[in-house]
């Protein structure tokens, strides 16, 4: 391969003394380049073996990816290992598009690579659910529908979803999704489609683990999860970025049966980093078991509040929650 291609002109910044990222951001930039390098083969971005020589690792080369992006090598080294500033966005996308990355990954490659992060609440802080979104959560009675955060921890639910995941759902462990979804045994049982959910959730936590990088609670979830959760803990030295938005799961619910539901991850609006899940049968039977659940959860509530009965936290075992 030639050595020709020329490192662009550093754009403000750039240098290797000025603009720097902090050693985080530079750790996990660098650990994401070379975790995309080692997915790809030759063929993959159209080289040919036979000039490729020998291969002791996978994936490809430094050099490779120099020339793909048309950057000098010595540039490219220096940028894994985090010994330039904020890269231009021109050659970010010319880097992604030598790695092959999805909508998905491209972002988390601008955003670990310049730091531009979309507006983040105030460490510690948990932003506000509005009286609109609770309105709309409260107009979809026969759907379960809760809202979460970056860190996805909930912040409001209906009554519907009370009644799928427990009355416990978004109070004490059942405050956060994810941590909820890799150590909490019964969900691993209940939900049918765990290993995919869980997937998309370490994709998801990655993705916003750039845009939110000095968020305290942000990383005591992801520490927490790679210290207790050997499944985690590997998925998340994958480096994969993942943002899906819609899907179909499984859950086998202790008291109504199996629930085949669509879920869609909507954004609530603004910079808060809120989203909404909404919960939708996708077929006849699965429609009719949400019903019953609702109206039993319904009628108990009733019962409750006649006699004046206080909430037993707990009683229902937590199902497969959906993290996304």
């Amino acid at each position: 391969m030639g050595h020709e291609s020329r490192a662009p002109e550093p754009a403000q910044g750039e240098s290797s003394n000025a603009g720097t990222p902090d050693t985080t951001r530079q750790n996990t930039l660098g650990e994401f380049l070379v975790a995309m390098r080692a997915r790809l083969t030759p063929e993959d971005v159209g080289l040919r073996t036979s000039t490729t020589g020998r291969r002791r690792t996978p994936g490809l080369r430094r050099q490779e990816v120099a020339e793909l992006a048309a950057v000098s090598i010595d540039w490219y080294i220096r940028l894994e290992q985090g010994r330039v500033g904020a890269p231009g966005t021109g050659v970010l996308d010319a880097i992604g598009e030598a790695l092959r990355l999805n909508s998905a990954e491209r972002e988390y490659l601008h955003l670990t690579a310049r730091g531009e992060t979309p507006p983040r609440p105030l460490p510690g802080s948990r932003a506000e659910v509005t009286a609109s979104l609770r309105a709309v959560l409260d107009g979809m009675p026969l759907l379960p529908a809760y809202v979460v955060d970056h860190c996805f921890d909930v912040l409001a639910h209906n009554a519907a979803a009370a009644a799928m995941f427990g009355e416990d759902f978004g109070a004490g462990p059942a405050a956060n999704t994810a941590l909820l979804l890799f150590l909490e045994p019964q969900c691993r049982r209940t939900q049918l489609s765990w290993e995919q959910i869980a997937r998309e959730t370490v994709g998801a936590l990655r993705a916003n683990f750039a845009r939110y990088p000095d968020d305290p609670r942000l990383h005591s979830v992801v520490a927490t999860l790679r210290a207790r959760s050997p499944e985690f803990a590997g998925w998340w030295e994958d480096h994969t970025v993942d943002e899906r938005t819609r899907g179909v799961k499984l859950v086998l619910h202790p008291t109504a049966g199996l629930l085949t539901v669509a879920y869609d991850m909507l954004a609530a609006g603004g910079d808060t980093g809120q989203r909404i899940m909404v919960l939708t049968p996708v077929d006849a039977p699965t429609e009719q078991r949400l019903r019953a659940l609702v109206g039993a959860a319904h009628h108990a509530a009733s019962i409750r509040q006649r006699i004046q009965l206080p909430v037993r936290h707990g009683h229902h075992q937590p199902v497969g929650h959906q993290t996304r």
